[in-house]
């Protein structure tokens, strides 16, 4: 068994890439990975065929049993590891782990991860809402028909009751990352969005409107994972893994333990330990924010902020370029895209752009430590990871 802590300053993400992202018609959900893939491979300046192990997450849009034995197959790998991980959106930091591990343990030298799917236009709207019925328990949970908005409008809820979370609170969260994806030339939305058009914008599952929900995309993406004493002979400045934790605590969200305390605290926690930081070591941070409820709950958990202070600090404008901690600095799912697991995927790319610097009107000043963190489920399954701009 690989101790966590030996896995510190072990590797590197030595190149990044994602598909053309929104509607992009006539592109499969193999088609967005394998142009993510390649991307990555030209970032990193590698070949094909010095790809020695493949990770990749699920689809909702592909009818693949062993989706990593066919995004093999598709790209013309023969790997010596390969697996398709179901932790749902937490899948690609936990990849990134997996394949820290393979290569510590000398299983493979080089690992892509990829994900990506064409939710946009690859399935209808009848397909995409029972989609958001599916998660619930099989047997206590979906014969009552509820959705993915439903539990996490009952986490925000909660919240509220709690703490004194505001709508505008929530809102604030929309506007921040769509003003950070308006930066970014590659983003699905394009327009600026005002605290009033969140407020006013259709009602999903209250308190959530439409425009604190995620987006539906075609998108992919990709990155490549080796040692740390090869990434320095490659193309691109490589991103260090510093630290990782992941945490679990439940599935169903009957069995969740609180609708307040998740499981950020302790993938957090792990991941600052190994990393040898405390939270005011990170510059830039990439939360999972599928719903606007969501980044909040992770600020407080991973110790950005106190217990209750996540949607003041946003409302305060904490997040943004320039403040205190930006947060999703490409505009977040909510805003730059959401295609299954590439959703975090993509936080992962621009984690490790920013580190490299040159981001124009994106760029974090001084951004030499980056957290990314990504959740799976209904705020079940979590993983943290902290990259470095050198080794620390």
């Amino acid at each position: 068994m690989i101790d966590n802590d030996s896995l510190r300053n072990r590797v590197a993400i030595v190149g990044v890439g994602e598909s053309d992202i929104g509607k992009v018609p006539g592109m499969s959900g193999l088609g967005l990975n394998a142009q993510a893939a390649r991307r990555a491979l030209d970032d990193a300046g590698l070949k094909v065929s010095d790809i020695d192990g493949l990770l990749t997450a699920y689809s909702f849009t592909e009818p693949y049993f062993m989706l990593g034995s066919v995004m093999c197959e598709y790209l013309g790998i023969k790997p010596h590891f390969n697996a398709s991980m179901v932790v749902g959106g937490c899948s690609p930091a936990i990849m990134l782990k997996h394949a820290a591990e393979a290569i510590a343990a000398g299983q493979c030298e080089t690992v892509l991860v990829c994900a990506g799917e064409n939710r946009a236009t690859g399935q209808s709207r009848d397909q995409a809402v029972a989609a958001l019925m599916a998660v619930g328990h099989p047997y206590y949970e979906q014969p009552y028909g509820p959705s993915i908005p439903s539990f996490y409008a009952m986490i925000a809820q909660r919240h509220m009751a709690e703490f004194g979370t505001t709508q505008e609170h929530l809102a604030s969260v929309a506007v921040t990352t769509r003003s950070h994806a308006l930066l970014h030339d590659n983003a699905h939305m394009k327009k600026p969005l005002t605290m009033e058009e969140v407020l006013n914008s259709k009602p999903i599952a209250d308190p959530l409107k439409m425009l604190d929900c995620c987006l539906l995309s075609d998108a992919g993406g990709a990155f490549i994972v080796t040692s740390a004493e090869r990434a320095k002979d490659l193309k691109s400045r490589p991103a260090y893994l510093a630290g990782i934790g992941e945490f679990h605590t439940h599935e169903h969200i009957m069995c969740a333990p609180s609708l307040t305390e998740f499981g950020a605290k302790e993938s957090g926690e792990a991941a600052y330990r190994m990393a040898r930081m405390t939270p005011a070591d990170i510059n830039v941070a990439q939360l999972y924010d599928c719903f606007t409820i969501v980044p909040i709950i992770e600020l407080e958990e991973l110790g950005f902020c106190g217990r209750g202070e996540g949607g003041f600090f946003y409302a305060e404008g904490h997040t943004r370029i320039g403040g205190k901690l930006p947060v999703n600095t490409h505009g977040g799912m909510l805003s730059h895209a959401h295609a299954g697991a590439a959703g975090g995927l993509l936080g992962i790319v621009e984690a490790v752009r920013q580190l490299r610097g040159g981001l124009g009107a994106r760029q974090v000043e001084g951004a030499e430590v980056a957290l990314v963190h990504n959740e799976g489920g209904i705020l079940s399954s979590h993983c943290t990871m902290i990259l470095t701009k050198d080794l620390c």
